[in-house]
Formats: C-alpha cells, sequence, structure tokens
C-alpha cells in the first residue's frame, strides 16, 4: 500500500521521532508499504515522520546510485531506533532534494562518514560506519526522525529566497506524481 507523502509544514516533520518497541504492531507490513511508497514515489529513503509517524523507523534503497558508487549495488536497509554516534571526515557538498520537498533542490554540505547506530528488520542490532553517498542519504534521513529537514542547513538569505516555494507546497500548489498529504490544504481537496 502508497502512503501519501507529508508535505512541507507539516508539525510531524518537525517532531524529534520516539523509539519503536521490538512487538510494534505489522511493523513488516509497515516497512514493505514504506518501500512500495518510496519506490512509487522515485526516492531513494523514505522516513516515518512523512508518511506520519512519528517513530524511528526509515528505509533506504540507494541501489540507484550504483553506476557512482559500485560498493551501493545491493544497498537496501532498514533503520529501526538508529542513533547516529559520530560524523567525520571531509565536508562535502551534494545536491539534495526531499520527497516532503518536491520541486526543490540544494547543495547541502555534510561529512562524508557516519557512524550509526540501529537495528534492523529482524531486530539484529548493528553498530556500523557508511561513508561516501551512502552516509549522505543516512544523514538525510536521520534528519528526519531528529524533526530536521534538509533546508535547515540553507544559510539565511538562501531559506528567505525559497520562502514562498516551500509555502506553495505546505499549500499544495505543487504538482507531483506520488500522492501527498499537505498541511494548508482542507479535506477533499487533491
Amino acid at each position: 500500500m502508497k502512503f501519501p507523502i507529508i508535505a512541507y509544514g507539516d508539525s510531524v516533520l518537525r517532531k524529534k521521532a520516539v523509539d519503536i518497541p521490538k512487538d510494534y504492531p505489522e511493523l513488516d507490513v509497515l516497512i514493505a508499504n514504506m518501500f512500495e511508497t518510496m519506490y512509487g514515489a522515485h526516492g531513494v529513503g523514505l522516513a516515518a515522520p512523512q508518511i506520519g509517524l512519528s517513530i524511528r523507523l526509515f528505509v533506504i534503497d540507494a541501489t540507484s546510485f550504483a553506476e557512482d558508487e559500485p560498493a551501493l549495488k545491493d544497498f537496501k536497509k532498514v533503520f529501526i531506533n538508529a542513533q547516529i554516534i559520530e560524523e567525520t571526515g571531509e565536508k562535502w557538498v551534494f545536491n539534495e532534494g526531499c520527497l516532503s520537498i518536491p520541486e526543490i533542490r540544494e547543495d547541502i554540505s555534510r561529512q562524508d562518514t557516519v557512524k550509526i547506530s540501529y537495528y534492523d528488520e529482524k531486530w539484529n542490532h548493528h553498530e556500523e560506519i557508511f561513508n561516501g553517498l551512502a552516509a549522505r542519504v543516512i544523514q538525510h534521513e536521520y534528519d528526519h526522525i531528529e524533526g530536521k529537514l534538509f533546508t535547515d542547513k540553507l544559510s539565511p538569505l538562501r531559506k528567505t529566497m525559497l520562502k514562498n516555494r516551500l509555502d506553495s507546497i505546505s499549500k499544495g500548489l505543487v504538482k507531483v506524481e506520488y500522492k501527498m498529504k499537505f498541511p494548508s490544504v482542507k479535506k477533499g481537496r487533491r
């Protein structure tokens, strides 16, 4: 089942998400639906807050980046109750977008290495180090469960320049090929 993706401006995108228990109801179904939603929107990552759930869960499939980084050939992962332990390395800029903020892409600077603790979909614990594009996608999705968006990393001037476009997104004044839920749109529209 594909969920509508929550648009910029909704308060759920600004909440720090809570850990989920091992007995979270129908977690496997939720994870499968999150992957289906992400693929339907042509994304490489999706966090639970983006579908309206303020829980510490995100999914990633970065295999589309395998041409640039062959190590990502089979990079499909589930991150439950993730905690970034450390971000290190050189800062580098990459043009990021977000399914919750369609039609806006910006150059974002992030460190190239991340050490993260998380559980996978079978509740196996991992503490791993990722770098390059894998680290970037993880950092982007992790920001979502921390109540942050990639636009928060922009300069005040750039944020001001994007304000009208961001307001338009929250009002549903954007064309997308996937279902979205807009905070400023009355029920029954879109």
